[in-house]
């Protein structure tokens, strides 16, 4: 489909929302011709009052929204007089493909590229161009296969997509917005009908009489019915613009092929869901561990730290390049499955051109390091800049010291609320020696299931809570002395290494600890030791 297919038929699309608008306007004005031919004049002055409260989310949506901008540019701003490898590989990509290139590439902190214009006139006319190049992508590709995503981004130019993404958000924002203000009317009826129903029934109450239920069923009715008219063009109007979306991607799939060769094309998809996985899994296990502990990794690190984790897990990622997602299409996807697009690209004819030497993709930019640590500048909030920064083995050891001592922090309580003590893990052993251990873990937080159980059975839920408090507080103080520590791993969790003979006697003297007799002999005898 040709690009001016394409803007007229976003055109209609948009057309068709403002045409609904004078359809629901023109039903509006011909009940209300209606009633003030057939019906009473009481009835028709309030069909008139209802007409006007409908009319006028109609008229908003329709003329007195404007399309919000986006927020502005965001990344760091690269000049090609800093980066000239990559603006060069840009500019050369993007004549290849056979389209203007990006008058700004931004480095981001996501795992992602895309690309953006500011066309005017609903993009009749094209403005500036942007390509955002995460750098967390750049760090898990190879040369090749950045060459093909760039030649994929440069392929939404040359197709016009970015221009006539104006024509399309527009009439989406428009829709989404009509019916989030019938939307809040309906909401706002239903809230001052249920507070009419609350006093009156506070009033009964005063008065010993007994009070109804709140009913509000069908308040707010005639705006959710214009709600719900809206909400079935939005559907329509979402289905057809990204049935279009996803054949964009195809198209652009079919120019990354031909620039940069099928082969790399493939590589790249079948890679960017891995490193996807593989960048969640790493902030939430590795990047963001400190932050309760008021920590971060080094400079640089916070984004471009995912490279240890792809270095180290290189045999899980082989598995989940073999395996690619294969959720089902759905009419509302903007993207055609990854699968699928593999599939087409490795059913084109082989073209001939061979893999390429496996070249890191930073070896584009002049100084990796000094990127990364731009765009942490750039892209984390002032309060994360501001906490303490220290190198990846520290920051584990005390990022977990820290959620150990609070994951014991309920245990310490419950000790020092039944003993009058100070919590402590002597406090508790001492607690557990008096028989008293069963009464603490009685103040532990506990289940639905937990709390409802009885005698043996209150014990059995309470015992593993109890070991596994008793079991933080035993590895807080052997930190506390020196003699544990927290070790990382960039292919596995975090261990705790403990002092030599604790990894075959610690368990068998935390379970005689909270045995039914308990017995903290072991235990005592085992810390003593070092």
């Amino acid at each position: 489909m040709g690009a001016s297919v394409r803007a007229l038929r976003a055109l209609l699309l948009l057309a068709g929302f403002y045409l609904l608008g004078v359809v629901m306007l023109a039903v509006l004005a011909g009940l209300d011709w209606a009633a003030a031919v057939w019906a009473p004049s009481g009835v028709a002055v309030k069909l008139y009052v209802v007409s006007v409260l409908l009319a006028i989310p109609v008229v908003r949506g329709m003329f007195m929204l404007r399309t919000p901008r986006e927020d502005g540019a965001h990344g760091v701003l690269v000049t090609p007089e800093q980066e000239p490898r990559l603006w060069q590989a840009v500019r050369e990509l993007a004549a290849e493909v056979g389209t203007r290139a990006p008058d700004e590439i931004r480095l981001t902190a996501d795992m992602n590229a895309a690309v953006s214009e500011d066309a005017r006139l609903m993009g009749l006319i094209g403005g500036t161009r942007r390509l955002y190049l995460g750098l967390p992508l750049m760090t898990g590709l190879t040369e090749a296969q950045l060459r093909a995503v760039l030649a994929h981004e440069m392929g939404h130019y040359a197709n016009s997509d970015t221009r006539l993404a104006a024509l399309t958000v527009r009439g989406r924002v428009q829709v989404a917005r009509t019916i989030a203000h019938f939307e809040e009317r309906a909401g706002s009826k239903v809230a001052k009908e249920r507070a009419r129903q609350e006093k009156k029934n506070r009033k009964k109450l005063a008065k010993g009489k007994k009070a109804k239920e709140v009913d509000t069923t069908g308040v707010g009715l005639t705006y959710r019915a214009m709600a719900k008219v809206y909400r079935a063009y939005g559907h329509f109007y979402l289905r057809a613009t990204l049935a279009g979306s996803r054949r964009q991607e195809l198209a652009a799939d079919l120019a990354a092929a031909r620039i940069a060769g099928r082969d790399a094309a493939v590589s790249a998809l079948r890679e960017i869901p891995v490193l996807d996985s593989a960048h969640g899994f790493y902030l939430d296990e590795y990047a963001t561990i400190g932050v309760g502990a008021g920590l971060l990794p080094p400079p640089g690190e916070v984004f471009g730290g995912v490279r240890h984790l792809l270095a180290a897990r290189a045999g899980e990622l082989a598995e989940l390049r073999r395996n690619l997602p294969d959720e089902p299409a759905s009419p509302y996807d903007s993207h055609p499955p990854i699968a699928e697009r593999v599939a087409r690209l490795e059913a084109l004819p082989d073209d001939g051109r061979a893999s390429e030497p496996a070249v890191p993709a930073l070896g584009l930019l002049a100084d990796p390091g000094t990127a990364m640590v731009a765009v942490e500048q750039s892209a984390l909030p002032p309060d994360a800049l501001r906490l303490r920064r220290v190198d990846w083995p520290e920051l584990v050891h005390l990022s977990m010291t820290e959620f150990f001592a609070r994951e014991a922090e309920p245990l310490r309580r419950a000790t020092a609320e039944v003993t009058g003590a100070d919590g402590t893990l002597d406090a508790l052993l001492n607690a557990l020696d008096l028989g008293v251990g069963w009464e603490i873990a009685d103040r532990l937080p506990k289940s639905e299931e937990a709390a409802a159980a009885k005698g043996r059975a209150a014990r059995e839920f309470a015992r593993p809570v109890l070991r596994g408090g008793l079991a933080r507080l035993v590895a807080g103080e052997l930190i506390a002395r020196g003699t544990a520590r927290w070790e990382m791993s960039w292919s596995d969790a975090a261990s705790l290494r403990m002092p030599p003979g604790y990894d075959d006697e610690l368990p068998a003297a935390l379970d005689a600890a909270v045995a039914d007799r308990p017995d903290t002999a072991p235990l005592r005898q085992l810390l003593a030791t070092v």
